[in-house]
């Protein structure tokens, strides 16, 4: 069987005892970092335990041994650094590889981030968005940031201390300089922060101190827009090209909220 097990987010109270138990009683425990795994462990009194690296960069190839260890009958429990692994995670890869193998597979619920942030927010809290860490550069993270614009819920962002900055111009420049945004980090340690002011304020804010820790961002969304429907689908690529977004992400994003055919949108959008 493969568990996929919550650990705690900063604070190591938070951790179950059923997920004690089953980080126990396992044969081998998968691990973004065996580094960090290993100190919780030892922290928690469990020795002697077999671990194995998954993370994003060799998740191919320990996938694979991963899953005949599991075929072979062996109990294997998978966590993250910190928090529900499978959530912004490569976590998620493994335990999809085991469900379509006929793998039994258990979640232990535990800590994470995107509730815990969401809970003190402040912010609208019936409906959200998580969309976890942004592509890092480039066309993609142009794309996703402006679809950013068309989600009529709280949205839930991570971001690494060096690039929010980065984070916060970039929200200014797609609309949301008004919006309301709460800064948390820092969550269940002994230094939890959590800064709620309108993006612009943090834009002005981090001018003056500089960001530390890892982040989770809960945002304000624009105007609560309704869905658009298929057939308002040239609308919004005219809306979209006059915004002086490429054809190739109006493509992406029209297809992805109005279920347009994604050459069909292409093709409108290049031609008008």
């Amino acid at each position: 069987m493969l568990y996929l097990v919550g650990t705690p987010i900063g604070n190591l109270d938070d951790m179950s005892p059923r997920a004690c138990e089953v980080l126990k009683s396992v044969d081998v425990i998968a691990c973004e970092d065996t580094r960090v795994t290993g100190i919780l462990l030892s922290n928690l009194g469990i020795t002697g335990k077999r671990l194995i690296a998954y993370h994003e960069h060799n998740k191919a190839a320990s996938g694979n041994g991963i899953l005949d260890l599991l075929k072979q009958g062996l109990n294997v429990a998978e966590v993250s650094d910190a928090g529900m692994p499978a959530i912004s995670d490569p976590g998620a890869d493994l335990a999809s590889l085991a469900a379509l193998n006929g793998i039994e597979v258990s979640v232990i619920p535990g800590p994470s981030a995107v509730t815990a942030a969401l809970s003190i927010s402040g912010l609208d809290t019936r409906y959200f968005h998580f969309e976890g860490f942004l592509p890092s550069e480039g066309s993609k993270r142009r794309e996703r940031l402006k679809a950013l614009t068309l989600i009529g819920e709280t949205i839930v962002l991570y971001e690494a201390p060096h690039r929010l900055k980065k984070l916060l111009d970039e929200l200014v420049e797609t609309g949301f300089a008004d919006s309301s945004i709460a800064l948390c980090r820092e969550l269940t340690k002994k230094y939890e922060e959590v800064l709620r002011m309108t993006v612009s304020e943090a834009v002005e804010y981090y001018k003056t101190n500089e960001p530390r820790g890892e982040f989770c961002i809960c945002l304000e969304p624009l105007e609560q827009k309704t869905m658009v429907a298929a057939g308002d689908g040239a609308e919004l690529i005219a809306l979209l090209k006059a915004k002086g977004m490429s054809s190739k992400d109006i493509a992406s994003v029209v297809s992805e909220y109005t279920g347009m055919n994604k050459k069909e949108a292409y093709k409108i959008a290049s031609e008008s």
